[in-house]
């Protein structure tokens, strides 16, 4: 991404807030795994989305002036020794290439700056990245700036930043599908290679690694999200992700696999059997899926409820399988289809946007997943692409990635 990219993305998130308001954005630091190991450090995705920089403990802040907007990213200082053990930090010249941004400090002038900017502007209220999320484990560093506000100054209003980000985030601009296009080109090559690689007897991690090295050819180190790739009857947990099956002669290979490129990041699905020739049964449930799909790409464009898309997907997919004789009414559906077919991919793989309530526009983009688990056969799989809403319609961004049978079959054989 361009500097202006960045640029964009916090003007348009100040031009959601109040005059006199101001905002702060953390990157967040690293988590101990055991003793004296770390995780790898994962900048939190909206951070990025504003800055482009994805160094620990980094600081943004916005203020909201009468006209426009002021901005201050703080990084961590020079220090040879912690370089010397864990790699070169950004300097204040390259941090204000990638993000735009021209006034940068040091993390440890941050929160003298944040004082004075709360006592020179008579701050009223803060916003923060408060990911409130169902479920959500993980203490973050806005709970955290959420706790260092209500203890140092309790006067100060607290607002979420999330809901306006969710906002600015569902509508993907020309550069971000541009990367997502690259990202979909070294997604196939990934698929491809474990199709060409495949048989009878090889091992799930063998899958994995064919994958993981095709990647590695483009420079992609690590995959977009922890790869699902499993074997017969692993194909049925949704989110599996052990490697350690062996697929028998005549298993069907699920996977459901991406590559983040640029900071965007595709979610595809794709199922073959493994010694390259789909059995009858197998057949018959991959092409319901695949005429599902099909469809869905011949009806999408703007104007849709997106909460009616999934609906849309299990309704058409009942047809199919009723009309091939595995379905015999509407509620044997949940049999057969365990989980959604829809959800918006970006900088997150499920990205946190807020769609619920919109209907289709141009510059989303979505998964359309058909997935079928018809466990008395021991048939499992699913067939997902990534959809982009166009001004007239939709466009399959991995459309390329083989999808038909015969496609399929011809690269195995």
């Amino acid at each position: 991404m361009e500097a202006t990219f960045y640029t964009e993305n916090r003007k348009s998130f100040a031009e959601h807030m109040d005059p006199g308001e101001l905002a702060v954005f953390l990157s967040g630091e690293l988590l101990r795994k055991s003793a004296d190991d770390d995780y790898g450090f994962w900048a939190n995705r909206n951070f990025v989305y504003l800055t482009g920089i994805e160094q620990r403990d980094s600081v943004l802040v916005l203020y909201r002036e009468e006209e426009g907007y002021s901005e201050k990213l703080f990084i961590l200082p020079p220090d040879a020794f912690e370089e010397r053990w864990s790699g070169a930090r950004i300097k204040p010249d390259k941090a204000a290439a990638i993000s735009g941004i021209t006034d940068i400090g040091y993390l440890d002038e941050w929160q003298t700056y944040l004082a004075g900017m709360i006592r020179d502007k008579k701050v009223r209220s803060v916003c923060l990245d408060l990911d409130r999320g169902e479920g959500r484990r993980n203490w973050t560093g806005a709970d955290w700036m959420k706790q260092y506000i209500e203890s140092g100054y309790p006067d100060i209003e607290i607002k979420n930043a999330l809901p306006i980000l969710m906002k600015l985030r569902l509508i993907k601009k020309p550069c971000e599908i541009e990367a997502l296009e690259r990202a979909e080109q070294i997604t196939k090559a990934g698929i491809v290679a474990m199709m060409e690689h495949s048989r009878p007897g090889m091992y799930e991690y063998q899958y994995k690694a064919e994958y993981d090295y095709a990647l590695a050819q483009y420079g992609v180190l690590e995959p977009g999200f922890s790869s699902i790739i499993s074997a017969g009857k692993n194909n049925f947990c949704i989110h599996y992700d052990s490697y350690r099956g062996q697929a028998a002669d005549g298993d069907i290979i699920l996977n459901d696999v991406g590559v983040r490129w640029d900071h965007l990041v595709t979610d595809v699905s794709r199922a073959w059997p493994c010694n390259g020739r789909y059995t009858e049964r197998q057949r018959l449930l991959y092409e319901c899926a695949y005429r599902t799909s099909q469809h869905m790409f011949g009806i999408l464009k703007p104007g849709i409820p997106m909460m009616d898309v999934d609906k849309m997907i299990r309704e058409y997919n009942y047809e199919q399988l009723k009309d091939a004789g595995v379905c015999g009414s509407y509620d044997e559906i949940g049999t057969y289809m365990w989980h959604g077919g829809a959800h918006h991919i970006g900088f997150d793989v499920h990205d946190r946007v807020s769609a619920r309530e919109e209907l289709t526009k141009a510059g989303m983009v979505f998964c359309v997943d058909i997935g079928i688990y018809h466990e008395e056969w021991g048939i499992g799989f699913r067939l997902e692409d990534n959809c982009l809403i166009t001004g007239d319609g939709c466009r399959n961004l991995s459309a390329d990635i083989p999808r038909t049978i015969e496609e399929i079959e011809a690269i195995m054989n």
